[in-house]
């Protein structure tokens, strides 16, 4: 019982260093700082749930899923790192989308496409980035079936949490007012845009590690077979 508890404060304890709900609130504001309430709190809902469907899927099923398509935790944090890089370059210009000023004839394809900010970049890389995928699998691998509910409960409880900091973070909105947004929007973009270079080193420098380990020596000498069977056609 004892080890379950502390599997449970582990996982949770992990969980929120790793996406922290304090410093992806202040990113929230400025992703959605031109939306109206009850959009924003669609969009944050719509993430969470998202990023806990995310997890919980990588969490019963992740070394599978890498293993059918191929993937590697280094591409993934690379790719991963190119998208957060590219959305705080933007939020760091300033530069707004057309969903921001819509139409009225296109009111509710711009209202969607608000909507979409909760899939990308918000629940995929933000919070459910290659740092969350990663820690969840180190959680679940050793473990059986006790240990991947005990993970899935304490990250739906974090979801629970980072929701009621993103509704609440609206009262920030009241009292910095527009010109602080726009601050805060530039800030949180250069912060993205470290974050989003950070993943790519590291991931370039786990793809080196695993190159030099040989662990993609399997992939490659496959080259010359797939050349032959090619060339036979």
């Amino acid at each position: 019982m004892e080890n379950l508890v502390g599997h449970a404060l582990t996982a949770f304890m992990g969980f929120f260093a790793i996406m922290n709900p304090v410093a992806n609130t202040t990113v929230f504001l400025g992703l959605t700082s031109d939306d109206d309430p009850a959009t924003r709190r669609m969009i944050a809902s719509k993430a969470l749930i998202l990023t806990f469907v995310i997890i919980l899927v990588f969490s019963a099923g992740g070394k599978l899923i890498f293993e059918l398509f191929g993937i590697t935790l280094p591409a993934f944090r690379i790719t991963g790192g190119l998208l957060v890089f590219l959305v705080g370059f933007h939020m760091l210009e300033g530069e707004q989308s057309k969903i921001h000023h819509p139409n009225r004839e296109d009111a509710n394809q711009s209202r969607q496409a608000e909507l979409d900010v909760a899939i990308t970049p918000l629940a995929m890389p933000i919070l459910a980035g290659p740092g969350t995928i990663a820690t969840v699998m180190n959680f679940v691998s050793d473990g059986g079936l006790t240990e991947l509910a005990i993970t899935a409960t304490a990250f739906f409880v974090l979801c629970v949490i980072t929701y009621f900091f993103f509704i609440f973070g609206e009262r920030f909105v009241k009292y910095i007012g527009v010109n602080g947004i726009k601050v805060i929007t530039r800030l949180m973009g250069l912060i993205l845009a470290v974050i989003g270079t950070q993943m790519v080193i590291v991931g370039a420098g786990g793809a080196i590690t695993a190159f030099q380990a040989g662990e993609y020596a399997a992939k490659i000498d496959l080259l010359p077979l797939l050349n032959a069977v090619y060339a036979g056609l």
